[in-house]
């Protein structure tokens, strides 16, 4: 499935959402979904850098809350929507049928395996580069919204960005690479909570950044984290 929002056909209602006929499960849960976490935060979109537009982007952000990609998903237009894949922590949100379903069918999620507490590397990773499911969507056209963190926190700053995003870069040239700033979505649900709480929330969208030619590593890493940064509202 390629996101939640047109039916099969292609066939649109008035309100810009798939039409009545041949909305599968799937869809009308996706509709219902963005329709809520627009309620719940607002789900403001602002374009400060890069025009909406439907073509191939990551969309690298803050990363506070497990709510954080449901905002992204609902802050963008249908058609971008539709073409944007979130990168989720595979033990997590496969750990239940429920948010398996979710991530597999409305959000066409891409699962990442992530290394054990102690340091070792999960059964589903051994082997494997860690970010061939993120190259494998790349390769067919997808976009993707990722968290260069790597894992939530609870500061107002970002953590360091680990390396992935470089080496996304580095494979994909051609790729926009879209800077986002969450905002407030910490307060909707902090970590540990399981039930969102009704505040009003933004997704800043900023000017698409590039890897110079035989730039650093972190020398990338951290202009691509000031460019999020930088988007960051003024209190």
């Amino acid at each position: 499935m390629r996101g939640a929002v047109v039916a099969r056909g292609g066939a649109r209602a008035p309100w810009g959402g798939p039409a009545a006929t041949g909305v599968t499960l799937p869809e009308a849960a996706g509709l219902l979904l963005a329709l809520v976490a627009r309620l719940v935060t607002g789900a403001q979109g602002h374009w400060q850098g890069a025009p909406p537009k439907a073509e191939q982007r990551i969309h690298f952000a803050n990363h506070q809350s497990h709510f954080d990609w449901v905002l992204i998903w609902a802050a963008l237009p249908g058609d971008l929507r539709a073409i944007t894949r979130p990168i989720t922590a595979r033990d997590y949100w496969t750990s239940t049928p429920l948010k398996h379903w979710i991530t597999r069918e409305i959000f066409n999620a891409v699962y990442l395996s992530r290394p054990s507490p102690k340091g070792d590397a999960t059964l589903d990773s051994v082997g494997e580069d860690p970010l061939e499911p993120l190259l494998d969507a790349l390769r067919n056209g997808d976009s993707l919204a990722i968290f260069p963190e790597g894992t939530r926190g609870n500061q107002g700053e970002p953590a360091p960005f680990k390396a992935g995003l470089y080496h996304l870069a580095e494979a994909f040239p051609e790729v926009q690479l879209l800077p986002t700033w969450i905002d407030n979505v910490q307060r909707v649900m902090p970590k540990g909570e399981v039930v969102p709480v009704p505040i009003l929330c933004s997704v800043n969208f900023g000017a698409p950044l590039a890897l110079s030619p035989g730039e650093d590593n972190r020398v990338f890493l951290d202009r691509a984290r000031a460019a999020v940064v930088a988007l960051r509202p003024a209190r």
